[in-house]
């Protein structure tokens, strides 16, 4: 008698964007999220955040306090402290973000300088052109847009 294989089912995270460091997507993953409480009247705590997006606790202090010192969150101390946000969500982009936490992300395109043939030079030319598109559109983009996205309220297309 053949024996039967136990399978066990485990869920699969959703992959992340190859585009943007985890740094940049959890950080704007945490404004969202902070977005998205903004006119509740208690901060939202951190651990709320970290075990709902699955995001590493001591990562997303790091993140937390950059972009405090940006001015983007307020903390609040105490028994019923946490964060929230310290601007409106239609204040705050996602080029904003990204330049703040991580400037890689921002689009900054080099060239390595042994390199420097015409075809190097055509293609760093297209691939800054790219990126600043892709700075304009991200600039485009604030967390109050998103917000109503996830509530349903708007149109999830961004159309180049």
């Amino acid at each position: 008698m053949p024996k039967k294989l136990l399978v066990e089912k485990t869920e699969k995270k959703p992959s992340r964007s190859s585009l943007f460091s985890a740094k940049t997507e959890y950080a704007c993953v945490a404004l969202l999220e902070l977005a998205l409480h903004h006119n509740d009247p208690t901060p939202l705590r951190l651990k709320a955040i970290s075990e709902k997006h699955d995001i590493s606790h001591r990562f997303l202090v790091q993140i937390l306090l950059q972009l405090k010192s940006a001015g983007f969150v307020a903390s609040i101390r105490g028994a019923t402290g946490g964060y929230r946000l310290a601007k409106e969500p239609d204040e705050i982009t996602l080029h904003e973000v990204m330049s703040v936490v991580d400037s890689q992300s921002a689009g900054t395109i080099k060239s390595s300088a042994d390199r420097n043939t015409t075809s190097v030079r055509v293609l760093l030319n297209a691939w800054r052109a790219v990126a600043a598109k892709e700075r304009e559109m991200l600039a485009d983009i604030t967390f109050a847009d998103l917000v109503r996205q996830l509530q349903g309220r708007g149109d999830p297309m961004y159309h180049i």
